[in-house]
C-alpha cells in the first residue's frame, strides 16, 4: 500500500473530522427525529423523500464500476449493487425500504412514482451520482465515506425508531437493522480502496472534499424535507 503525503493515520484523521463536523446526524431534522418529535406525516415524508436517495444507491454504484478499470476493485464494489437491488437470495435495500414504507402507511406506488418528493431532494440526489460518474473513480469511492459514520447512525435510528415511533409495525425496520452491519463491512473496505489509490497529495485532497460533498448531499436533503415538514417537527 502506497502511503500519501498525509500519511494513513493523518489522512484517516482528516477523513473523520469531516464526519464529527459535517455528517447530517447533526441536521435539525435528523435531531428531531431521533428525539421522537417527528409528527407522523413528516416521518413519512422523510420515508418518501429518502427513498429517491436508496434506488439511485446502486446507480451511483454501477457508475463508478464502469469507470473502475481494476477488477480487484469491482469485484469489492459489485456487491453493492446486489445488496440495494437484491438477488434470488437476498430482497435487497430497496425492497426493504419499500416495507419501510408501507409500515409507515405508504404504498410502494406513491414511493416509485415519486408523488412526496420534493425538488431539492432530486436536485441533490442527482448531483451525487453525476459526481460518481464524472469523477475518478478512486475520488468517487472516497465520497462513499459517510459510511464510516453510519453503523453508529443506524444503531441510534433502530433504537429511536423502536422506543418513539411504535405505530410503525417493527417487521418495516428490517433495512436499519441489516444496514447496522453492512455499513461497518463497506466502509472498510471503501476505507481500504482510499487509502491505496488515493496516494498522491492532490488525490488525498481530492478525497477530503469529496466527502465533504457527499456530506453536503445528505445535508441538502435533509434541508428540502425540512422545509416541506418542518410545521410537522
Amino acid at each position: 500500500m502506497t502511503t500519501g503525503v498525509w500519511g494513513d493515520e493523518t489522512f484517516v484523521e482528516n477523513l473523520r473530522a469531516v464526519g464529527a463536523r459535517a455528517y447530517h446526524d447533526k441536521h435539525p431534522f435528523h435531531v428531531a427525529m431521533n428525539e421522537g418529535r417527528l409528527s407522523p406525516e413528516a416521518l413519512r415524508g422523510w420515508v418518501a423523500n429518502r427513498f429517491y436517495y436508496q434506488r439511485n444507491i446502486p446507480i451511483k454504484d454501477a457508475a463508478i464500476l464502469s469507470n473502475c478499470p481494476v477488477r480487484e476493485v469491482r469485484r469489492v464494489w459489485i456487491h453493492r449493487i446486489l445488496d440495494h437491488d437484491g438477488n434470488s437470495e437476498n430482497e435487497g435495500g430497496i425492497e426493504a425500504w419499500l416495507r419501510l414504507g408501507e409500515a409507515c402507511g405508504l404504498s410502494g406506488a406513491e414511493l416509485i412514482e415519486d408523488r412526496h418528493l420534493q425538488p431539492g431532494v432530486r436536485f441533490a440526489v442527482d448531483a451525487y451520482v453525476n459526481f460518481a460518474r464524472t469523477q475518478p473513480w478512486p475520488i468517487a469511492i472516497a465520497s462513499s465515506l459517510t459510511e464510516l459514520f453510519a453503523p453508529d447512525l443506524m444503531a441510534a435510528r433502530l433504537a429511536a425508531f423502536e422506543k418513539f415511533y411504535q405505530w410503525i409495525d417493527p417487521r418495516g425496520l428490517d433495512y436499519f437493522r441489516r444496514r447496522v452491519t453492512q455499513a461497518q463491512r463497506d466502509s472498510d473496505n471503501a476505507l481500504a480502496i482510499t487509502l491505496e489509490y488515493c496516494n498522491t497529495p492532490e488525490l488525498q485532497r481530492e478525497a477530503v472534499r469529496a466527502l465533504e460533498f457527499k456530506c453536503d448531499v445528505l445535508w441538502s436533503i435533509l434541508d428540502a424535507v425540512h422545509h416541506a415538514y418542518a410545521k410537522n417537527c
